[in-house]
């Protein structure tokens, strides 16, 4: 069994979305896509920012997230950044739908601990631009998001409907930082 302090962190982290989740019911959540097609979803995402985080303190640029739809339903997931001393960080986790309606509502775990996947965090499709070249992901708690995007960079138009999406969905887009992609 190896656990790295990475996935235990994310669990941690996870944990802690929970309990704020609880706390933050009387705050509209945010309104997820109304469809989304998991095998155009799935492959290569840039992460073009994000608000800050626990689980990813170390990761200094050339964020990704990699998604594969499994035959079972479920989506393998790999999360890998470069950290500040060039060190390939990769973690190595499990997504479920959890809203079959549309798809946009997921839960994925970075802990397996005895074939048991533990601590399940929040991962909702909130903005999705119609060709999947932009993906915006948040949280009930609006205390984690993410910018996506099938290319290590977006256009000046693109980040502005993005920021619109996120005023819309009740973010701040300030709080978001800026991921360094090298090519």
């Amino acid at each position: 069994m190896n656990i790295s302090i990475y996935s235990i962190i994310i669990a941690l982290s996870f944990v802690m979305s929970v309990q704020l989740k609880a706390q933050d019911k009387e705050k509209t959540e945010p309104t997820v896509v109304n469809s989304v097609v998991l095998k155009k979803y799935v492959g290569v995402w840039y992460e073009i920012a994000k608000i800050p985080n626990s689980f990813q303190k170390k990761c200094a640029r050339n964020t990704t997230a990699t998604y594969k739809l499994r035959s079972d339903g479920k989506i393998d997931v790999i999360n890998r950044c470069i950290e500040t001393d060039g060190k390939v960080n990769e973690a190595k986790g499990i997504a479920k739908v959890v809203d079959t309606t549309s798809n946009a509502k997921l839960e994925v775990s970075f802990v397996r601990i005895l074939g048991i996947n533990l601590f399940w965090g929040d991962y909702w499709i909130i903005g999705l631009d119609k060709d999947y070249k932009y993906a915006v992901v948040g949280t009930p708690s609006r205390k984690y998001g993410w910018i996506l995007s099938r290319t290590p960079k977006l256009s000046g138009e693109e980040m502005q409907e993005v920021f619109s999406i996120l005023k819309k969905q009740g973010y701040n887009p300030k709080d978001f930082e800026m991921t360094k992609q090298e090519l």
